[in-house]
């Protein structure tokens, strides 16, 4: 074969390597996940799926993909469209949307501009504590501790069988400044830029960033500790209740 020619697939095969994906459920109570594509060829799994405690699956995500994973909670699947309290999403078990909020984001833009950009995100709210890790070491988004367990009180919710809160809204998911058309905390309307809307005027901001300062935490928090870069194509892992 010609020289030219075997590095033009060389570069063609490496320049559309799947990542790897284990999403790993270190919870002590089963979750359901779930996985929604943006843009790009889907990853090679089911969309949703019950994860007992203690269980990972692994699958192939594609160059070019740009997509989500979170969690669900009590969930119940005996009728086809199911049901779940929080994180729950169009299609039953397997999702067909994105989730509702509340919910922990794991976020992935695999290759844009050849490198991967990664981040755990709270901007919807939270539910469960969740981390990246990798292969290349390029860092750990994640927000490991538990938000619901003092979550200020205009925010908390929904809330389990026992009344306990299983979620955390972010400020513009719970409505607090009004119309989320044109809210401080939802950086929409009058407030749709960086300048207009910066973090001191996103109520709960300090809340989630605080307790969390290695995930997004609201639409324009892009700083170092918020969207995390990776050149490496390496492979992932998603843990939901990590080690914090």
């Amino acid at each position: 074969m010609n020289y030219a020619i075997k590095l033009s697939l060389f570069a063609f095969v490496s320049d559309t390597i799947a990542r790897s994906v284990t999403v790993q459920n270190n919870c002590s109570f089963t979750i359901w996940p779930a996985m929604y594509t943006e843009t790009g060829a889907a990853p090679s799994y089911a969309t949703g799926w019950e994860a007992p405690p203690d269980t990972q699956v692994t699958f192939d995500a594609p160059t070019g993909w740009r997509g989500r994973i979170w969690g669900r909670r009590d969930c119940d699947f005996s009728t086809s469209t199911g049901a779940c309290i929080d994180g729950g999403c169009d299609g039953g078990l397997e999702c067909s949307g994105p989730g509702s909020a509340p919910a922990t984001l794991a976020e992935f833009a695999l290759d844009s501009d050849e490198q991967d950009y990664v981040d755990v995100s709270v901007v919807d709210g939270f539910n469960l504590p969740l981390e990246i890790t990798d292969s290349a070491n390029c860092g750990t988004p994640s927000c490991p501790v538990d938000l619901n367990t003092n979550c200020p009180e205009p925010l908390q919710g929904p809330f389990d069988s026992s009344g306990a809160p299983i979620g955390c809204m972010s400020a513009c998911e719970a409505k607090i400044s009004g119309d989320p058309s044109n809210s401080p905390d939802c950086c929409t309307g009058n407030y749709s830029t960086p300048a207009t809307c910066p973090p001191s005027g996103v109520q709960y901001f300090s809340y989630f960033k605080g307790n969390c300062p290695n995930a997004l935490a609201y639409v324009y928090d892009e700083g170092s500790t918020a969207l995390w870069v990776c050149a490496s194509k390496p492979e992932y892992t998603v843990t939901f209740c990590p080690a914090s």
